[in-house]
């Protein structure tokens, strides 16, 4: 088999990572790595706009990242962006300078998939994946605590509070007392307070930390002989009294520890120390792979079209007692349409299949709120429930599209995704919508018989003769429909 060549980018709010692999019998082989500190989570201001200085040098990294991914497709790529793109205000523009500075989209997930990312790069950096263990990974703005058996997470928590923050909040001076120290510890265990019983109760046999923070309290611990290899409380104690006695940011000097590190260091141990102290762990390993790794193993199960963002909307088809049977006639119809006019629209695209799949099986899914307005209720839902697979953006599109699968179309919600997504967006509304009006029926008879052509915003739907005369209200839905398109600048014909 020959290898594919596949990269992972992570936009964290401390650093930015780069990591290429080769993909050989579905096993990954890492050919190169770079990893650049940028702080962007430390650019934000009070009102959570990134300041030009940070964008300039985020940008500057990622032309750099750019130049390794160059002879790189887009489907061999993967761009995320973390805690700090996912508080910020409007940072479509920034978003649009850094695609174009490094040549591929840039996705912002949430919280809770990014915890799944690196619970997913972490358990595959073991050889003995079977055992439960607690994956934890300290960024810069956000801590995720996640725990699994094997390969499989079991519970995933986003908490706010990362290493640039805790340290921007209580070291805002760079001055570090034992008080401020206490204070910040004890912020991060009032963070952590509500998840700890349910933790404990799911239990662990093997804690591992992942990520820049936890990889430098390891390797300052081990350089000043505390510990061998591992993270304990004892050794955390003495290296926070020794952080203290600096006295300052600036005259933390500590063997193992990077220039670059050391003014966000006081932060991040007090967040360790916080873990440890509100989840009573013994001891931490600490793991070379996290997100990056998970992104990159993400691709290679989308390779195979075992892609967790199916598994994800069956489940909510499950969840939410959304009626199957009907799903799968829309679906059916959807794909039917696609492959009449895929060529006449550029929809040939996978992506397009995928997000007609995804809207046809939950178009249904507001209905469990109310059936008035269901539509949006729906749009709701998806736009702000954590998706397991979906990237904030590709929920925006999935949300607009079962918004927009009947009635007027959401004017205001389709210039908000088209920001985000899919070339085609109209189109792909306008086919889920005719898809859901040639099943009004909800027969499980035969399929509705029709022929689709397509051009430039004009669609023409033909029927057999008589056919349109025997289902008088499909007749009557096509007519409002012709006049819901022409709002939208676009033709439907009907003969």
């Amino acid at each position: 088999m020959s290898a594919k060549t596949i990269a992972a980018v992570d936009l964290g709010s401390n650093s930015f990572h780069l990591i290429v692999a080769e993909v050989v019998n579905d096993e990954l082989r890492i050919i190169d790595r770079l990893k650049e500190m940028v702080r962007l989570g430390a650019g934000l201001d009070e009102k959570r706009r990134l300041d030009p200085e940070t964008s300039q040098r985020a940008v500057a990294c990622l032309e750099r990242f750019g130049q390794r991914l160059r002879e790189l497709e887009t489907g061999q790529v993967q761009a995320v962006g973390t805690n700090t793109l996912r508080s910020a205000h409007n940072p479509n523009l920034f978003l649009k300078k850094a695609r174009k500075a490094i040549g591929h989209p840039i996705k912002i997930i949430s919280g809770i998939e990014e915890a799944r990312l690196i619970y997913q790069g972490v358990s595959h950096g073991f050889e003995n994946p079977n055992s439960r263990r607690m994956v934890i990974d300290i960024g810069g703005g956000s801590t995720e605590v996640i725990i699994g058996d094997g390969y499989s997470p079991l519970y995933m928590e986003s908490l706010y509070m990362g290493c640039v923050s805790m340290t921007r909040k209580y070291f805002p001076d760079g001055e570090i007392t034992k008080k401020r120290m206490k204070r910040a510890v004890l912020a991060g265990r009032v963070e952590l307070e509500p998840h700890e019983t349910h933790l404990r109760n799911l239990g662990w046999q093997q804690v591992v930390g992942s990520s820049g923070t936890l990889k430098a309290v390891a390797d300052v611990l081990v350089a000043m002989r505390l510990s061998d290899n591992k993270i304990t409380l004892a050794a955390l104690k003495q290296l926070r009294d020794t952080i203290v006695a600096a006295g300052h940011i600036e005259k933390i000097s500590l063997p193992g520890l990077s220039d670059e590190r050391a003014p966000v260091f006081a932060g991040g141990v007090a967040i360790v120390i916080a873990l440890f102290k509100s989840l009573n762990i013994s001891e931490m390993e600490v793991s070379d792979w996290a997100l990056r790794e998970g992104l990159l193993y993400d691709m290679v199960g989308r390779m195979h079209r075992d892609d967790i963002r199916d598994r994800t909307v069956r489940a909510w088809v499950e969840r939410m007692q959304i009626d199957r049977a009907h799903a799968e006639r829309v679906t059916d119809t959807v794909l039917r349409c696609l492959d009449m006019i895929g060529e006449a629209w550029d929809l040939q695209d996978e992506e397009a299949r995928d997000f007609l799949t995804w809207a046809a099986q939950l178009h249904e899914i507001g209905m469990t709120i109310a059936h008035s307005h269901y539509n949006k209720h729906g749009g709701y839902i998806i736009e702000n429930a954590d998706m397991q697979g979906f990237s904030r953006q590709e929920q925006s599109i999935l949300a607009f599209l079962v918004q927009a699968h009947r009635r007027k179309f959401p004017v205001a919600e389709y210039d908000d995704a088209s920001l985000c997504g899919h070339r085609s967006l109209l189109e792909l509304a306008v086919i889920l919508r005719l898809a859901v009006i040639l099943n009004r029926s909800r027969s499980n008879g035969d399929a509705v018989p029709f022929l689709l052509t397509a051009g430039e915003k004009v669609l023409e739907i033909r029927f057999p003769k008589d056919w349109l005369a025997e289902h008088p209200l499909t007749k009557l839905d096509l007519e409002q429909e012709q006049k819901y398109l022409r709002a939208i600048d676009y033709q439907l014909k009907i003969s």
